[in-house]
């Protein structure tokens, strides 16, 4: 478990994808979100954080709506029936199509039902008495969506900007310019020392990726 101020965050890890899922709540309260469940034993280890830090699950937030981030709604709502289902506004319809969420390649077809909220970029969302900023990410999917928590000082990319990278861009929707410019604008524009947690791989920070990432450079002007 990593604290950020008043923010406490546990990492789950799907083996199959090596996609992390986060638990998030803060010392205010019960209240928990889920970012990004993946493939079992990841929702299933969730559930058990959840019970063991005696929380209360009330979202279940997505960065993006590819299958590795995705796979995990159903049995998180199953264990938690309360849980609302919050969802970026321009990947609403990959919940609910195999093909767009790129699950049918794989050959198990994965779904959940709509989401019970959509943001967009320039929304906020509260979690205790944290306030979060939804940021464009897209490029990596349609409507990559980031939470960025200033009082924390942490930022989830979903998929977008990785330790030493940054997100694939050769899926349907996809744009590599759109993602590189994203990134600059909205990402190494926030403090060097915003914690990133991402979807793949180790947590890195703001400083750290726009001094070394050999993908983004260092102009945040483009």
């Amino acid at each position: 478990m990593k604290t950020h101020g008043s923010l406490h965050l546990a990492v789950f890890v799907d083996p199959m994808f090596q996609e992390n899922g986060y638990l998030l709540w803060t010392r205010d309260g019960p209240d928990a979100w889920s970012v990004d469940p993946g493939f079992p034993p990841q929702p299933e280890q969730l559930a058990a954080a959840v019970g063991r830090h005696k929380l209360t699950l009330r979202a279940i937030l997505l960065t993006h709506c590819h299958v590795d981030h995705i796979a995990g709604i159903d049995a998180l709502r199953s264990a938690f029936p309360q849980v609302r289902l919050i969802a970026p506004a321009a990947e609403k319809h990959m919940l609910t199509d195999p093909d767009a969420n790129l699950s049918t390649p794989f050959g198990s077809p994965v779904s959940t039902p709509p989401a019970d909220q959509l943001v967009s970029p320039g929304d906020t969302l509260t979690l205790g008495k944290l306030t979060w900023q939804v940021l464009d990410v897209s490029g990596h999917s349609p409507g990559g969506t980031a939470y960025y928590c200033q009082d924390a000082g942490v930022v989830i990319t979903g998929d977008a900007l990785f330790a030493g990278g940054l997100g694939r861009t050769d899926f349907p929707g996809s744009q590599h310019e759109r993602l590189l410019s994203n990134i600059r604008r909205h990402l190494l524009t926030l403090p060097d020392e915003t914690v990133v947690y991402s979807g793949h791989g180790p947590a890195t920070t703001i400083g750290d990726e726009r001094e070394t990432n050999p993908w983004v450079g260092q102009d945040v002007d483009e």
